[in-house]
């Protein structure tokens, strides 16, 4: 049997899963964005994803798994595919440049959330030196930091697929731009938050379970190989988690809005799929299942208190991602089993006989992790604020982003006159026409 083939098969496999949640980001967004802007969400996300590879090829990777010191990487600069591979990911054996792969769409992921707080007002030519600065020098250093053999890693932090490193690092930078552009035209009156319903809840859930399935990817793909290795065992966590999740979050959106608000489900799920990704290789099924409900439970009144203090974050990110990645951060300190903490090299939590050592550190890494994203994340903002102006002009803003920014309407039929758009016309000015004569 070659297990270095089947584990690179299975690595790419796991990458592409990946990969396919940037359409589950792009019709969340879309379908939460208003029609206007439908178009320039779709242009951000398909920019943003061949920006984060550039970037992440070019400097990313080796930052964050290069040699280097406990706060960064200093080697593999542009991959060096033929060289020496990086020590961090020397535990796998399949080849660099799968692994590359396999970690650059967890920066474009990354990149996403962040983008996600920013719905329907940032210029479009911000994407490239936010892109840069994010891909290329936030998110890395946080990676080496806990992957790629830094301060974290050495202290025993756990986070398996990046609960904190992915969710919170994102979320964070996210919340720290949605607090620098400022809230959308009309968001808030008279000091009380109105709300500015998406043009299309279908989409945005569609998006939801398009992530959903790129999460098993996510999770199970984080062993980077397969042989002998429980991804079913990851794969069966991540699911109660999500659907848990998802219950959570309709109890308490009934309880605490009244409805079972379509958004606030899709949320849910997205809350307790970004907690179950650090502990998802440590903790057994029933553990999952009370990850996915408390990160489901905790995101709605979160929502509502974000809204509260005059932060205006369109799809939720801190809330789902940002909570989320919180309550998965600490689970990891209270639910990892000794025996699967034995095969990873960590230690077991607090629930597990490991005393309060695994959970210190977990609490230390997540408050190093949150505050060095948002410091670094509000720093970025301002920077590109004062510099080449991060938000769009009030009119574009009025008008939509798809003809400021792009020249061209998401939804054309919808603001101009195309001829043909609506069928039963034509055949209704024929028949017309043809009674005439």
């Amino acid at each position: 049997m070659n297990i270095a083939a089947i584990d690179t098969v299975w690595v790419v496999v796991a990458a592409v899963l990946v990969l396919l949640m940037q359409a589950g980001f792009a019709a969340l967004e879309m379908g939460l964005s208003r029609m206007k802007n439908a178009g320039a969400v779709a242009a951000k996300i398909i920019v943003n994803l061949a920006l984060a590879v550039v970037v992440f090829w070019a400097i990313g990777y080796a930052i964050a798994f290069g040699d280097g010191n406990g706060f960064a990487g200093a080697t593999a600069w542009f991959l060096e595919i033929g060289g020496d591979q990086v020590a961090s990911l020397s535990y796998s054996g399949v080849d660099e440049a799968t692994k590359f792969f396999f970690e650059a769409m967890f920066a474009a992921v990354a990149l996403a959330i962040v983008w996600g707080t920013m719905l329907d007002r940032a210029r479009f030519v911000t994407y490239v030196p936010i892109a840069i600065l994010f891909v290329g020098l936030i998110y890395p250093v946080v990676v080496h930091w806990v992957w790629g053999g830094g301060w974290l890693y050495e202290q025993g932090f756990q986070d398996f697929a990046g609960s904190g490193v992915v969710h919170v690092t994102g979320a964070f930078v996210g919340i720290a731009g949605a607090i620098v552009i400022g809230a959308r035209l009309g968001k808030y009156r008279d000091g009380r938050p109105q709300p500015i319903p998406g043009h299309s809840m279908p989409l945005a859930i569609l998006g939801v379970l398009i992530l959903w399935v790129g999460w098993m990817g996510f999770n199970a793909g984080s062993f980077l190989g397969a042989v002998g290795k429980p991804i079913g065992s990851v794969v069966v966590v991540t699911l109660i988690a999500g659907a848990f999740g998802v219950i959570g979050a309709m109890v308490m959106a009934k309880i605490l809005v009244g409805s079972f608000d379509i958004g606030m489900l899709g949320n849910g799920a997205i809350a307790s799929l970004g907690a179950i990704a650090g502990p998802c290789a440590f903790i057994e099924p029933w553990a999952g299942a009370v990850v996915g409900l408390v990160a489901g439970c905790i995101m709605v009144p979160a929502v509502l208190l974000i809204d509260r203090l005059r932060v205006d974050d369109p799809i939720g990110v801190m809330a789902s991602h940002g909570m989320g990645g919180v309550v998965g951060v600490l689970a990891a300190g209270f639910f990892s089993t000794a025996e699967a903490a034995d095969a990873l090299g960590g230690r077991p939590g607090l629930f597990y006989g490991g005393g309060l050592d695994q959970l210190g550190w977990q609490i230390v890494g997540l408050a190093a992790i949150g505050a060095f994203a948002f410091i670094a994340g509000w720093i970025m903002f301002t920077l590109v604020k004062v510099t080449m102006g991060l938000r769009a002009p009030e009119a574009d803003e009025v008008s939509g982003l798809d003809i400021s920014e792009h020249g061209m309407f998401g939804y054309p039929e919808q603001f101009i006159d195309v001829i043909g758009a609506n069928p039963e016309e034509v055949v209704s000015d024929a028949t017309a026409a043809g009674a005439a004569r």
